[in-house]
């Protein structure tokens, strides 16, 4: 990664902050995006500079053109024109709602969170990529088995980031830019502490093969594979990472 240029959405806390710690340690210039919490931003880039590695925070909205279009702007103007790899990883649940409660605006707006913004960022950060470039999107265990209770709207939008992604590995491959995507199952992030009941957890835990809940730092670990040049011939791939509760 030594002397490329990362943008990572969603790129403050947990699997973001992750991705983002990864990706500078082995060498690439990192400009992490947040949508709200400034000291969870200004924490991962101390973290990313006390180990030695270069980064920018930039807050902005990934459901909203002008501010994707001022993220990429700032990681231009702070490193240089290309852009090497790119990880959206922003999105989120925003709550469970089973249909009689799942009112248009809220699946409007779950749909923005997570598909809308992996369309406008990707739209946004192909022009700055040459070959070699990379695209690192996030589904999950959801688009694959419906998610748990309420969570069908969620599970849509990530069954359709996992459909987009394929489609741009298709498009975007024969200019030299892979398009992969990670399928998460139960990682240990506030995700699950905000929306997941303690009891369910345990649950999920221990049918688990591995008996355990994911780390982010072992989705960081996949993200920076995907990223690099190590999986220079994976391309519109999804990689489940769920200690073997689900299977594809």
């Amino acid at each position: 990664m030594k002397g490329k240029i990362a943008i990572v959405t969603g790129g403050a806390r947990d699997i973001g902050r992750q991705a983002s710690l990864k990706l500078a340690a082995a060498g690439a210039k990192v400009c992490v995006n947040y949508f709200e919490n400034k000291d969870q931003a200004d924490e991962t880039i101390r973290m990313i500079k006390d180990a030695g590695g270069e980064a920018i925070a930039v807050q902005g909205d990934m459901t909203k053109a002008a501010d994707v279009k001022k993220v990429v702007d700032a990681c231009v103007a702070a490193y240089g024109d290309t852009i090497h790899v790119l990880v959206n990883v922003a999105g989120g649940l925003l709550g469970r709602k089973t249909l009689p409660d799942l009112d248009e605006a809220f699946w409007d707006a779950v749909m923005n969170v997570n598909l809308k913004s992996v369309y406008l960022v990707t739209r946004a950060v192909v022009p700055h990529m040459t070959a070699g470039g990379s695209i690192v999107n996030f589904s999950s265990q959801a688009a694959r088995d419906g998610g748990g209770g309420g969570a069908s709207a969620y599970a849509a939008a990530k069954g359709a980031v996992l459909t987009f992604t394929r489609g741009m590995a298709k498009e975007l491959g024969p200019k030299g830019i892979r398009v992969n995507c990670i399928s998460p199952g139960m990682i240990n992030t506030t995700f699950h502490d905000t929306f997941t009941k303690p009891e369910i957890r345990t649950k999920v835990a221990d049918s688990t093969p591995l008996r355990r809940e994911g780390r982010a730092e072992e989705v960081g670990d996949l993200v920076l594979y995907l990223a690099g040049d190590s999986s220079s011939f994976i391309n519109g791939e999804s990689v489940e990472i769920n200690g073997g509760t689900y299977f594809v």
